[in-house]
């Protein structure tokens, strides 16, 4: 029997203990940069993926540049997410790249696809992702969640242990790294980076 392929985007995020134990109390301030960045980012990201989909109609294929582009935004949220409230799983401040940066504990890769699906790429996004999203919205905060959802509290209770500890729960930060897998896999599908539909699953 054939082993499953592994999916086309890969995260990758190693817990740099020792962490600071109060550190976390201020990123939301030390990451405004990078979020001032990324709003710009993002912008971009939708221009490139609205020039993606009609690529994909018409060619079966993601221009190289705008895919690298779209990878390269991906991972500058992951990498700036990993440093604070989608992780707390370093102090290392992020570098300001689209590029891998193998020296940095966290990293995002996508397999660049030589074919896509064209009628896919016009319902992914929308119709077949939407069990993706419900489940996404109660990891994010939505259908029932407040105060940040599941994901943040999660985090914040790593942040918590950590501060009287010192040390990061494993089994938590196993279960963190598992909605942060499931979570980019999602925002990979809905932007056409692959046809591949998602695993429902927090694993590797």
């Amino acid at each position: 029997m054939s082993q499953p392929t592994s999916y086309p985007l890969t995260l990758r995020g190693e817990l740099t203990e020792p962490i600071s134990r109060w550190l976390f109390l201020v990123k939301w301030l030390l990451i405004i940069p990078h979020l001032v960045v990324l709003a710009f980012l993002f912008i971009g990201a939708l221009v490139v993926w609205v020039i993606a989909l009609f690529a994909i109609l018409f060619t079966e294929r993601y221009p190289r540049p705008l895919f690298d582009y779209s990878v390269g935004v991906l991972r500058w949220a992951w990498r700036v997410g990993f440093y604070s409230y989608q992780a707390l799983g370093t102090d290392r401040y992020p570098p300001f790249t689209l590029a891998p940066r193998d020296d940095y504990p966290a990293d995002l890769q996508v397999a660049y696809p030589e074919r896509l699906h064209r009628w896919r790429a016009l319902v992914q996004w929308w119709l077949l992702a939407i069990p993706h999203y419900l489940i996404v919205s109660i990891f994010q905060g939505g259908v029932g969640y407040r105060f940040g959802g599941l994901h943040l509290l999660l985090v914040l209770y790593g942040a918590i242990a950590n501060l009287f500890t010192g040390k990061y729960p494993p089994d938590l930060w196993g279960l963190v790294m598992g909605i942060n897998r499931w979570v980019y896999r999602v925002a990979g599908y809905a932007l056409l980076l692959t046809t591949r539909y998602p695993p429902f699953r927090l694993g590797e």
